[in-house]
């Protein structure tokens, strides 16, 4: 029991000056790895800044695996995000609220494809009917975080990344329009 305990509170090795993402806030950067004591015990920290956020975090190394901490995605990984973006969208006959509680979920599970598929449901041309305000925040959201760690792993700025999630979304809306058989065979699957 003590061995697999052992196993499960290893450390992943980040450095400082290296990007993470941390699930609940995205891409952030270590800025330290610092010792504090708190309540007698000393603990070793990983100290991530959110420059967008203005927000600074403070995470037990130990806990960093627990809390979904991650390194960012390989290129690979962005392009199957890219490639998700192409799909076509995939709304559930749900209630609103509990559609919004699964995209929440989506965004803060830190899980690049998972927030790909949020913006590609979301996603709205302007050929189609405006969003709801709360529809509006979670594509923003998911937009941002999306948009945040491709351009730090393709080391460019967020609004070339948000201009490239933005092509492929129109490129591949603008297919779906032009060919309506592909659109009435998807909703009769649905």
């Amino acid at each position: 029991m003590a061995g697999d305990k052992k196993t499960t509170t290893k450390k992943l090795k980040f450095k400082t000056n290296e990007y993470v993402v941390y699930p609940a806030h995205g891409v952030g950067k270590i800025v330290d790895i610092e010792e504090q004591e708190i309540a007698g015990a000393s603990l070793e920290l990983y100290v991530i800044d959110f420059d967008k956020e203005k927000m600074r975090l403070r995470v037990p190394t130990s806990k960093s695996e627990a809390v979904g901490m991650r390194k960012l995605s390989e290129k690979v990984l962005v392009e199957q995000a890219l490639k998700v973006l192409k799909g076509r969208a995939r709304v559930k006959r749900t209630m609103w609220s509990r559609r919004a509680q699964e995209y929440e979920a989506k965004i803060n599970s830190g899980d690049l494809i998972l927030v790909a598929e949020v913006v590609r449901d979301l996603y709205r041309s302007e050929r189609q009917p405006e969003q709801s305000y709360s529809e509006r925040q979670l594509y923003e959201a998911a937009l941002d975080r999306m948009a945040r760690e491709i351009a730090a792993v393709n080391k460019y700025d967020e609004a070339s990344a948000i201009s490239e999630i933005e092509t492929v979304l129109e490129n591949s809306s603008s297919r779906a329009a032009k060919d309506p058989e592909t659109t009435d065979e998807a909703e009769k699957a649905a």
